[in-house]
């Protein structure tokens, strides 16, 4: 008797798992009630327990043996959000796969939507719109999700731009396996390991899918994200900047898209370093010396369209090594985003990332980006 082959899964779902067991359940259910029964053998959930100190592992061993389509992968020791990513990307079958963070859940209606899309436009990216969930339930649509609109079927990055600057997350991008192998892409060890992931898919995409809905919700204020977790490992960004450049430089020598990349850069650090909830105050200093000395490393030979406004201002600082004059910059700017609070308008520490280049990222000092595991 022949066995009949194992239908290939459309998607696999990565979760990487460690120190969530507040929000595992909510997780895991999301995806799989979300997943309809005649579409159970195409969508496989792999989560993996990077060695997750509470009983994250428990609570994945008792949810696999209720849930026959959720694989379970147990790690020694705790090695971090990006190589446990890896370890999940390692033993995915499906045509494509996509990384959901165990703190952030997935809205009804998502799975059936994001499998008639990849179906009907083969992309090899697909990127996902999501909302921001604060503990309190208040909801906030993201700064740079209205740069998702309006985007007409399969396109190239050279075609819509703009969708560079869309929030560098792993999580908003669904992607064809392979294509991600073409690349060699993986993720890095250390904090920001989004950062040589995201991008790097988008440049290299031929088929650019945009699937124009809310398929994420995104956690915010979570005690351990890094987000809110005051720590030398945001020095880690610098690392994983110059692995974004270095593949760039192998990929691009011609220099295309180093000026974008560059600004988006430059922006970044300076929502980090700008940051209470992420650097300590004794660290802003040496974090904007590194910041100024990236700058100098990167800046494009031909230059690059610096922002206006006060986010221009920040620019030509970072560009001069003018920590001092940043730093009564940004003291300016906390009381008058404080004024501000006290007559009704918005303060100056908004906890939404703006949309690089836009009007709100003048006003906004603070910001959120991903989630850390470890």
């Amino acid at each position: 008797m022949v066995t009949p082959p194992t239908p290939t899964p459309l998607l696999s779902i990565v979760v990487p798992v460690y120190g969530v067991e507040a929000y595992l359940r909510q997780c895991l259910d999301s995806i799989r009630a979300d997943v309809p029964d005649d579409e159970a053998a195409q969508v496989e959930v792999i989560a993996v327990d990077d060695a997750s100190p509470d009983r994250c592992g428990e609570l994945l061993r008792a949810y696999a043996a209720e849930h026959p389509g959720v694989r379970v992968l147990h790690l020694d020791r705790n090695v971090g959000l990006g190589p446990a990513r890896n370890a999940g990307l390692d033993v995915a079958t499906g045509r494509y796969v996509w990384f959901v963070d165990s703190d952030d859940w997935l809205p009804a209606g998502t799975i059936p939507a994001v499998l008639d899309r990849l179906r009907t436009d083969r992309p090899d990216v697909m990127m996902v719109d999501h909302l921001r969930v604060h503990e309190c339930g208040r909801e906030e649509v993201d700064a740079s999700s209205r740069l998702l609109r309006a985007t007409p079927g399969v396109v190239r990055l050279a075609d819509r731009p703009q969708l560079l600057r869309v929030q560098h997350t792993a999580w908003n991008k669904v992607v064809r396996r392979e294509f991600m192998a073409e690349l060699g892409l993986r993720f890095h060890p250390g904090w920001y390991e989004d950062i040589p992931f995201s991008h790097p898919l988008l440049i290299g995409a031929e088929r650019i899918s945009v699937l124009d809905r809310v398929c994420y919700l995104y956690r915010q204020g979570r005690q351990g994200a890094i987000t809110s977790t005051r720590s030398g490992r945001h020095f880690d960004s610098f690392e994983q900047y110059d692995r974004l450049f270095a593949w760039l430089r192998e990929r691009h020598p011609d220099g295309r898209w180093h000026a974008e990349l560059f600004d988006l850069m430059v922006n970044h650090f300076l929502v980090v370093v700008g940051n209470d909830d992420r650097l300590h105050p004794h660290l802003r200093r040496d974090f904007f010396r590194r910041v100024a000395a990236h700058y100098r490393t990167y800046l494009p030979r031909g230059g690059y369209p610096r922002p206006g406004g006060v986010s221009g201002l920040k620019h030509r600082l970072v560009g001069r090594d003018s920590y001092l004059a940043y730093a009564a910059l940004r003291r300016a700017h906390r009381l008058a985003g404080r004024l501000r609070g006290s007559t009704g308008g918005d303060p100056a520490t908004s906890g939404a990332d703006p949309a690089p280049g836009s009007p709100a990222q003048d006003r906004t000092l603070v910001s959120t980006h991903g989630n850390g595991s470890e």
